[in-house]
């Protein structure tokens, strides 16, 4: 039977199309805030790194009542180094927003988000978002979602998709783009009338699957998933079905249901709402929790491998403790561990000698949320250059992980942008131009794109858009070439003075200003040629009597280059570390006497 009073639809969209803006609409339209309230804009990106990055990087539920129907939300991240969010949360979905930009229309994660969309035969809401800005073409958005879905295979069904067209910032849905209308009022009537009601058996035995797992340091590990069928109860005894099939008791200690913006805690949930639950201790994705007398089977749901590593380990720099609080190896053990609770996504393990915690994610941004959380809580660590997780095939040939890049730039630069991608390990498989933009996709090793990003934008003076996501498995492609430049290396441990520094800005490019602090072995510049050089930061001008020591005031430095965590670590070579404090990012060599690192060169 259906339940007619509810309904549970996805968001799904491109990177920077609107969702999270959308989502603070569609809750004011619901009157879920007082009409007085105090609201942060995108209310639902909760995390500071979110706010700051203006990404959606964890996938959040909420629910919202309109004409009696208890709509839930969830709203999935754009990126595709969190695609492992997005694939689970579809499988809680009837029904999925796709949110076009009215100006750039579908871009490659749409491609991404969309397919998976479609994988799970949802049906898909069309909304051309962004219809107030200059240049804005919401038919021609139209007609590529509709060329798209061509192509990904959509069935006749969902291809006959309904549009909505809305401005988020503004606050208006409209059914045409200049119908006048000004509240989201046809948007939650569309999500009503087009997205099904779940089909689900009420009176059958509890079935619910875990597609996403929250963890509270009261409560523990909290499993939320939607209700297949059966009612749930507080304090009822259920069967929980691992993966791997192994089978257990377990006692259900709370339920709670999603309302407004948080969790409502209730006696019993029935089949078609989405429940998170309390009390299945080692909750994790996939488990099926069901009744004990008439188990239910359900599919498995695969979770995307991860395809880097970075290894963590507590900083040995001469300058450690300094900025951060928590500087052991066992404390910074112990967080990560407390992370693989629940973070099901990275899979973090510790290595056999004990020198370090190996991380791995989805991808270098991926990975340098978890740092850029463990910097803001106090910590210092270090971690090495992040390598791809390789696999062995069944003949015994080494696999690596291929992904799917994309490259939107203007025409007078796409020879130079094919060249950058080619030198990376890029293979072109198709090429689209128009009047101004050439839209180009490779295939390319991950191994390929670190530090990619950079050197396309250089490449075309700021002007292409660079995106890439896990596609496969596929056959090693040999060796990389490296950096080319070698790095200025510090020779002692003290601050950097402004006379030393203008005689070595003319040998290369600077990481570091005058008064920062610098120690032996610290990468302190790129040199311009090949190989490291090592160099004094330290070195004053002798003055003579004749001298004034204000003579120094005329030095013109050119500004440092800084790094951002993403930067430095597609940045680093194998011999190389990033430390990382709460106030810093640095680069090191891995063994920091110049001694040290010639007798490591002769072995």
């Amino acid at each position: 039977m259906k339940q007619e009073n509810i309904r549970n639809v996805a968001i799904i969209a491109h990177v920077d199309h609107g969702k999270t803006t959308l989502v603070d609409r569609l809750l004011w339209s619901s009157h879920v805030f007082r009409e007085n309230q105090q609201v942060a804009e995108r209310v639902l990106d909760s995390n500071d790194q979110e706010r700051e990055r203006g990404i959606t990087i964890l996938s959040k539920n909420i629910s919202i009542t309109y004409k009696g129907v208890k709509i839930n939300v969830i709203d999935t991240p754009g990126h595709a180094d969190f695609g492992g969010e997005v694939e689970r949360v579809l499988n809680m979905a009837d029904g999925a927003l796709l949110i076009v930009d009215a100006y750039e229309g579908p871009k490659p994660q749409t491609r991404f988000v969309l397919s998976h969309a479609l994988e799970c035969h949802l049906r898909i809401v069309v909304v051309v978002n962004k219809i107030d800005r200059p240049n804005a073409d919401p038919e021609g958005a139209v007609d590529k979602v509709f060329d798209l879905m061509v192509e990904l295979g959509a069935s006749d069904e969902q291809l006959d998709f309904p549009v909505v067209y809305a401005s988020a910032v503004n606050g208006y849905a409209r059914m045409e783009p200049n119908d006048g209308n000004m509240d989201m009022i046809p948007l939650l009537d569309a999500i009503l009338s087009e997205v099904p009601a779940p089909d689900v058996d009420i009176d059958g035995p509890v079935a619910l699957q875990v597609c996403t797992v929250d963890h509270s340091s009261y409560e523990g590990r909290i499993g939320v998933g939607r209700l297949v069928s059966g009612t749930l109860h507080e304090k009822e005894q259920v069967l929980v079905v691992k993966p791997d099939g192994t089978e257990r008791r377990a006692q259900i200690r709370k339920v709670y249901t999603f309302e407004n913006l948080g969790k409502a805690e209730v006696t019993a949930a029935d089949a078609g709402d989405i429940v998170a639950v309390i009390g299945i201790e080692d909750a994790d994705i996939g488990d099926i929790i069901t009744d004990i007398e008439n188990p239910v089977a359900m599919e498995p749901i695969a979770v995307e491998e991860p395809t880097m590593a970075v290894v963590f380990e507590a900083s040995s720099s001469p300058l450690v403790g300094r900025e951060g609080e928590i500087v052991g190896g066992r404390q910074l053990k112990e967080r990560l561990m407390r992370e693989k609770e629940s973070n099901i996504s990275m899979r973090i393990n510790e290595l056999e000698d004990k020198s370090g915690i190996e991380v791995a994610g989805r991808g270098v941004l991926h990975l340098s949320v978890l740092m850029e959380t463990m910097r803001r809580e106090g910590f210092e660590f270090q971690v090495g250059r992040p390598r791809v997780v390789y696999k062995t095939a069944e003949d015994g040939s080494k696999l690596e992980p291929i992904e799917e890049a994309t490259v939107d730039v203007p025409n007078e630069y796409a020879g130079k942008a094919i060249e950058v991608m080619g030198t990376a390990g890029g293979i072109m498989e198709d090429m689209v131009q128009d009047e101004t933009m050439t839209h180009v996709t490779f295939r390319i090793p991950s191994r390929g794109t670190m530090g990619l990003k950079t050197r396309i934008l250089n490449a075309t003076h700021g002007e292409a858009v660079l995106f890439h996501h896990f596609k496969e498995y596929g056959p090693y492609t040999g060796e990389m070439a490296g950096r080319k430049n070698g790095g200025m290396i510090a020779m002692s441990t003290g601050k950097a003075v402004a006379y030393a520094l203008d005689t070595l800005q003319e040998r290369g490019r600077l990481f570091v200003g005058p008064g920062d602090d610098c120690y032996e072995g610290m990468i302190v510049g790129e040199s311009a040629k090949e190989g490291d050089m090592v160099v004094n930061v330290e070195k004053t001008k002798n003055l003579g009597n004749q001298r004034s020591s204000s003579a120094d005031k005329a030095i013109q430095l050119t500004p440092p280059i800084t790094f951002t965590l993403e930067e430095a670590l597609e940045y680093i070579e194998d011999d190389e570390l990033v430390e990382v404090t709460p106030q810093s990012v640095r680069l090191r060599k891995r063994l920091l006497s110049a001694t040290d690192r010639k007798k490591a060169a002769k072995k």
